[in-house]
């Protein structure tokens, strides 16, 4: 069974196990957020194109917008100038009574703005849903129609989650984007119709505190498009972890796997880490365009007095700048910076083309085997001072290790539990790497070796052997999906499987993994071994839940076959099957013929005697 290799969804976006690994080079980023910005910005032209009706009932309303906000300040300015500060109190109320009317006036302006935002806001909506189904679909049918449960996660996200993100931030962004434009037209108007010096003391800090804010969206949607990757990688290491939790334990890469999910996390809080900085350069936009003003108001209101600036008309200007362009401000920069750079993120995210289908690299052409024990011209596998430990500080279970197994051997492993019989295997495998040393397959190191490269090197069979629900024909051909039914028929002579094909009634019979048993499911990974074209098969103690008679099939089948083959084993009969058996004894290792292990290795005699005592 070959676990762990295979490609996740997250590798196939050219992400890397090592942490801080950079795939993408700069020129690539740029290009890529430049087509992010045109397929993101015609895909809003394109909507907002067919809703130009909608977009002029919208402009209608808010122009009503904008003569509250003019009146507001406006009769404010008047009521204290030709009305309170003239006693003239009538004149004065009369003045705020407009002012008053005006603000009534805005619960319809209110409504029909909101009677006219669905129009907007729906479509674009159902236009990401359907584009997420097809390209869900698409997807799942490009690679093969499974997709797996990472890409499931993720069609599921983009369909629900993301769909509804986008279409709240674009509702908030039309609303706050319109809302300001009419309002800041209103005051600045008003302002105008006051005192021209108004603008003088309003517009510097209010187009510097824009101008810092528009300057941060670009940094702040990369942050925001780098949290929604890191979320999105939590979950999706999230679900490969449930998934395939019982392969993790098989293989042993409980470690790796926890490693990978630690940097995910990382990851994901250094992003909302990101996000609050910029969050605090919005904070001080909008003090700088909002507050400054007031302030600057407040300063220069003796200069106002002296150039002629009446009382009233500094405090109508205080209600455009509090009243007004403040809260309309404060609300732009917020739904700007937080729901927009969503927006921004989550359409490129949905509107991404569907990717062409993949044609898969042709797999390393490995050595041919040759004949068995004869030539051995190349090497299968080959450990150079191999050490390896369990932990930092931990005695280690292999030491300074040397092995060389030819093409065409068979090599049992054998020592005492916990002496690290497993752990050779799976360094052999590229699953763990050593502490020191070098691994090759056939020539190649096996840390320079990409998984495509590895799957077709070796097989690793655990233990724990794995089934997924599906037909057994499907079980048989995991290794090799293009098996014909004579090379699965072969598979099922070579191993005996006649009986496990009947009881499960046939190879084209849907399997419950839960309804076999231990041994069952190892017949079934030693087929799909048989089956794989690797040259090297690799068995941790896989035939351990097999009868006698069933484990001399299996081994005898998967020895004959082509290839090499190393088991560790579980029983004196196996080992005695081998080649060549490598003894294990946590100093060092023997290896050599059961008759010469017998005369010069202690360790392997006690086993042997232990396997006699347990056979009586």
């Amino acid at each position: 069974m070959q676990h762990i290799t295979r490609p996740t969804p997250a590798a196939s976006r050219g992400e890397t196990d090592a942490p801080g690994n950079a795939t993408c080079p700069a020129p690539a980023a740029a290009s890529g957020e430049a087509d992010s910005t045109r397929r993101v910005t015609a895909s809003l032209r394109s909507l907002l194109s067919r809703r130009k009706g909608v977009l002029a009932k919208l402009a209608a309303w808010s122009a009503a917008e904008s003569a509250q906000t003019f009146l507001g300040g406006y009769c404010v300015a008047r009521s204290l100038d030709d009305g309170f500060l003239r006693a003239a109190p009538s004149t004065g109320l009369l003045w705020l009574a407009g002012a008053a009317v005006a603000i009534l006036f805005g619960a319809p302006v209110v409504r029909g703005v909101f009677a006219q935002l669905p129009h907007l806001t729906e479509p674009l909506r159902d236009q990401l849903v359907r584009g997420s189904v097809v390209r869900a679909l698409r997807t799942a049918t490009t690679a093969g129609g499974g997709g797996g449960g990472g890409v499931n996660a993720t069609a599921v996200s983009r369909l629900t989650s993301q769909t509804e993100i986008a279409r709240d931030s674009f509702a908030g962004l039309v609303l706050a984007t319109r809302s300001f434009v009419f309002v800041a037209v209103g005051a600045l108007v008003g302002l105008l119709s006051l005192a021209p010096q108004f603008l003088l003391v309003v517009l510097p800090p209010l187009v510097l505190g824009l101008a810092l804010f528009t300057a941060s969206l670009r940094p702040m949607a990369r942050a925001q498009h780098r949290y929604l990757d890191a979320d999105e990688a939590v979950g999706l290491r999230a679900e490969i972890t449930r998934t395939a939790l019982r392969d993790t334990v098989a293989c042993g890469a409980q470690e790796a796997t926890a490693a990978q999910n630690r940097r995910a996390v990382d990851e994901a809080s250094a992003a909302q880490r990101a996000l609050a900085r910029w969050a605090s350069v919005r904070t001080f936009s909008v003090a700088t365009a909002g507050q400054l003003p007031v302030l600057l108001l407040l300063v220069t209101t003796p200069w106002l007095l002296r150039q002629g600036v009446t009382a009233g008309s500094v405090v109508g200007a205080l209600t455009y700048v509090l009243q007004s362009l403040l809260p309309a401000l404060h609300t732009l920069m917020t739904v700007l910076g937080a729901a927009g750079a969503r927006l921004c993120v989550v359409l490129d995210r949905l509107t991404q083309p569907v990717p062409p289908t993949p044609t898969p690299p042709p797999a390393p052409a490995a050595a041919p085997p040759g004949p068995r024990r004869t030539g051995r011209a190349a090497t299968a596998l080959q450990l150079r001072h191999v050490r390896a430990a369990y932990g930092p500080g931990a005695r280690p279970v292999l030491d300074a290790l040397e092995l060389t197994v030819e093409q065409g051997e068979h090599l049992a492993v054998v020592g005492p539990s916990g002496i690290g019989k497993s752990t050779l295997l799976h360094i052999a495998a590229g699953m763990l790497t050593p502490d020191r040393g070098d691994v090759r397959l056939f020539g190649r190191a096996v840390a320079a070796c990409p998984p495509p490269e590895l799957i077709a090197l070796r097989v690793l069979a655990p233990q724990e052997a794995y089934v997924f629900t599906g037909t057994l024909r499907d079980n048989l051909r995991y290794l090799r999906p293009d098996a014909d039914r004579a090379a699965v028929d072969r598979a099922v002579d070579a191993l005996a499987l006649e009986p496990l094909v009947d009881r499960v009634g046939g190879l084209d019979r849907t399997l419950t993994p839960d309804a076999l048993s231990l041994g069952e499911r190892q017949l079934i990974a030693l087929g799909r071994a048989h089956l794989a074209p690797a040259p090297l098969l690799l068995l941790d103690e896989a035939t351990c839940h097999l009868d006698p008679v069933a484990e001399s099939t299996a081994e005898r089948a998967l020895s004959a076959r082509p290839g090499t083959l190393v088991v560790v084993a579980h029983r004196l009969s196996s080992a005695l099957r081998a080649d060549r058996i490598l003894v294990l004894d946590g100093t060092r290792a023997q290896h050599g013929t059961h008759d010469e292990l017998l005369g010069r290795s202690a360790l392997y005699r006690d086993l042997v005697g232990h396997w006699n005592q347990v056979q009586e």
